[in-house]
């Protein structure tokens, strides 16, 4: 079956090539999908999406026109694609359900680590020979309070990890893992209860029309004061404008950021020697405080190998019963 892969990056070639094993005929663009690349698909009966893609109404449309039948997702998220006007145009759409969790939650606490610690700007002073230490003071994880929104199988990985710290933990969550609390000890609580309480928050939710913007002004101010956040989860959830004032007026003491809810047209692409438009996202990387990667949170071997053979493993069940056991309703 013809598969043309959208947006795809050299980081992520030799492990689909090498899970596909000659059984599936991929083609690679580094093109995202959107209206004026949806074309690019007639001929193929199938089609791999990444984040960065658009697959809404109008998109899908011309998409059904060309033939598409298949979308596998390289994503576990699926916000990017209209699932009910797949649904009625027909095309099966799946996804990635799970990969490595521990790649997504070791980076969390990577971004942590990093700013409680100062680490970059530790690096920088070393880079002009100046070793004063008066402006990198931290503080001991060590029986502070992290409150994690989320606890699915990153979450849980998360949390796990800042169990090990020796960290209260604090969790909410509309599905209660009984076996979390018994290995980590975490209390369920209301999401303002848990921001109020906690030194440091970090999200793990899915992005959903409940949770977008679900932090915002009103949630940045029940926060207690100094708080650290960190995001690997979807950039939408944090209203930026909100959480840029958050920073400034000191409620958030430093941001960790994997995602950035502007990020498809900036993210995954080299943009070297040309200027970002995008005075929402300059502002928010100026701050000394304030630690942005480039959605690279998954990027594992572990992690590609898995998102890889599971893209593949869906692509052969197309093939060979029509349907893939990963297909989103």
């Amino acid at each position: 079956m013809k598969t043309l892969i959208y947006s795809s990056h050299d980081y992520e070639k030799s492990f689909l090539q090498r899970a596909a094993k000659g059984k599936q005929e991929l083609f690679f663009t580094n093109q995202s999908l959107d209206l004026h690349s949806a074309s690019d698909a007639k001929g193929f009966s199938a089609i791999s999406l990444f984040t960065s893609d658009h697959a809404l109404a109008d998109v899908l449309d011309i998409l059904n026109t060309n033939g598409i039948r298949y979308i596998t997702l390289r994503s576990v998220g699926h916000d990017h694609v209209d699932l009910h006007m797949a649904k009625k145009l027909g095309i099966k759409v799946s996804n990635v359900p799970a990969y490595s969790p521990y790649s997504i939650a070791e980076h969390a606490v990577t971004l942590l680590l990093a700013l409680n610690r100062k680490l970059i700007e530790g690096q920088k002073l070393i880079e002009y020979q100046n070793f004063c230490l008066d402006s990198l003071i931290g503080f001991d994880l060590h029986g502070k309070t992290i409150g994690i929104v989320g606890t699915g199988k990153i979450g849980a990985a998360y949390a796990r990890i800042m169990n090990g710290f020796g960290c209260k933990l604090l969790g909410y969550d509309i599905v209660h893992d009984k076996k979390l609390i018994t290995q980590t000890g975490i209390t369920y609580t209301s999401l303002e209860d848990l921001c109020k309480n906690s030194d440091v928050v970090s999200l793990h939710c899915p992005l959903t029309s409940d949770t977008n913007h679900l932090f915002n002004r009103d949630i940045f101010s029940k926060m207690k004061k100094g708080i650290f956040l960190i995001n690997t989860a979807r950039g939408g959830i944090v209203n930026t404008l909100d959480l840029i004032e958050a920073i400034e007026n000191g409620t958030i003491a430093a941001a960790g950021l994997d995602v950035y809810e502007n990020e498809k047209s900036l993210f995954f692409i080299n943009h070297f020697g040309k200027p970002v438009q995008d005075s929402i996202f300059e502002k928010l990387r100026s701050f000394p405080n304030v630690i942005i990667t480039g959605h690279q949170a998954f990027l594992t071997n572990e992690a590609l190998t898995c998102i890889a053979e599971t893209t593949i493993d869906n692509l052969m069940e197309y093939k060979d019963k029509g349907t893939s056991k990963n297909d989103l309703v």
